[in-house]
């Protein structure tokens, strides 16, 4: 858990009771956005086309054993045998040539497993080499054969409504990527803009150079793709990438100088690397299931603690224990976080743009123990426990802040793609106090990349052993 903090900056700062704004840091792009663009999951490939293929295949298959082998119970081990070991291709839309091994492979794994079967079970009937040859042989041929054209039947369709791209990096590196994917429409991505600071007097496709322009292209032509051309590009748009992989489109990364041999998937020629930028971060009915199961617990044990630092705080400082102060949350929604009131604002203009500090004079030494101990968190329990907040994520801010360091930092506002938090990456690595807000962007970020249920029970541990040994912030 952590406190509210001092004036965060680069270096040091004055510990004044009104907010100053560092010192804006250099334009990292062009095109940003404070919060992606909201539209509905781009449809998915259904998996029954090729699920139809393989089941089909699997009985072809059986029907090359003998009568007295052919029992329902083979034939269905056969069947789920293969459908389990079906393969999957990173790419959407394969050739059948890259899926043969695979295919051959896995479909022998399935025979050789059922002829072991057979051997140990029933000896009498065990399969003769060349029934499960020919067995074999008829099941990788139908599965080819059905694959095969569930692949072209997609192709054709890409072919006739290609998807929309937007092109993103150096104006004339961009367009020449660009000009190649529009000679080769095979490849079923259409690029209808080049997204970059500057046009640099390179023809061809427009030029977008602002985040409206960007946002328009995206809803007039339906862009559900987005290439990067240049990897030093990321640091650089790296905003604008989880912008747009929020709004539902498949980012990836073009190494226009690579040559395509050298990779797994490839476009027009060109060495390509899908990025996963946490679009739709996968935070799973685990984390929910945590947050509530381990809430609920701790407001069950410490609630004995919250009714006796409710009762000090009403004697020491009179009515209005509750502090409640609207913050932003998860896809910049506001929500109004609770915490013990530690300090009592002039007015609520200064409630919304001032900083507290945890060990100000204004404060009674009750109430500067509760912020230094972090004893005054612990309402956010309720926060979490309704599902406003989540155990473990970036920490909320209120929309004042929110709006300036999303101007001032890079990345800041690519936080609230994820719920917020009582704890997290960056308050485990010292970030709390008179600290960097692009250091705390940077963790949260990566945090967020990077998420896994077990990484917010190791964030959870390290948090409650801090606090062992915290003295505030």
């Amino acid at each position: 858990m952590t406190a509210e903090s001092t004036v965060p900056s680069p270096g040091a700062q004055p510990r004044d009771h009104g907010f100053s704004p560092v010192s804006v840091l250099p334009a990292r792009a062009a095109v940003s956005f404070r919060f992606p663009l909201r539209r509905p999951p781009a449809p998915s490939l259904s998996p029954l086309p090729l699920l139809t293929a393989d089941l089909f295949a699997a009985l072809a298959g059986a029907g090359a054993l003998d009568e007295a082998v052919r029992r329902p119970v083979l034939v269905g081990v056969l069947v789920a045998g293969a459908l389990l070991l079906r393969p999957h291709c990173a790419r959407p839309v394969p050739g059948i040539l890259d899926e043969l091994p695979a295919v051959c492979g896995r479909i022998a794994v399935v025979w050789l497993a059922l002829a072991t079967v057979l051997a140990s079970h029933d000896p009498e009937h065990a399969l003769a080499v060349p029934t499960l040859l020919l067995g074999w042989a008829v099941h990788a041929v139908a599965a080819c054969a059905g694959r095969g054209a569930v692949h072209w039947w997609r192709r054709a369709a890409l072919l006739r409504r290609p998807d929309s791209a937007l092109v993103i990096g150096p104006a004339m590196t961009a367009q020449r990527v660009a000009a190649a994917l529009l000679r080769h429409p095979r490849c079923g991505v259409r690029p209808v803009g080049v997204v970059a600071d500057h046009p640099d007097g390179a023809g061809g496709l427009p030029v977008l150079t602002t985040a409206d322009e960007v946002e328009r292209a995206l809803v007039q032509n339906g862009v559900r793709a987005v290439l990067s051309v240049d990897p030093a590009v990321r640091t650089g748009q790296v905003s604008l990438l989880r912008a747009l992989a929020e709004s539902g489109c498949t980012v990836w990364e073009v190494d226009a100088d690579c040559p395509a041999y050298e990779a797994r998937d490839q476009l027009a020629g060109f060495a390509v690397r899908r990025l996963d930028l946490g679009a739709r971060r996968r935070t799973s009915a685990g984390k929910r299931l945590l947050d509530v199961l381990v809430s609920g617990t701790l407001l069950a044990l410490v609630s004995p603690l919250l009714l006796v630092c409710a009762v000090v705080l009403r004697i020491t400082d009179g009515p209005g224990v509750v502090f409640r102060q609207e913050r932003i949350g998860k896809d910049g929604r506001p929500f109004t976080l609770l915490k013990f009131r530690t300090h009592r604002p002039v007015d609520e203009h200064e409630a919304a743009t001032r900083w507290s500090v945890a060990g100000e004079r204004r404060m009674s030494p009750f109430c500067r123990f509760l912020r230094q101990t972090s004893l005054d968190e612990l309402l956010q329990l309720w926060n979490v426990f309704w599902g406003d907040m989540s155990l473990v994520g970036p920490r909320p801010e209120r929309p004042y802040f929110v709006s300036q360091f999303s101007q001032t930092y890079p990345g800041y506002a690519a936080r609230h793609r994820m719920p917020t938090g009582v704890t997290g990456l960056a308050q485990i690595n010292g970030l709390r106090g008179d600290t960097s807000i692009e250091d705390r962007a940077r963790f949260d970020n990566a945090y967020i990349d990077n998420w896994s249920l077990w990484q917010d029970v190791c964030i959870l541990l390290r948090t409650a052993a801090a606090l062992v040994r915290s003295t505030g912030s």
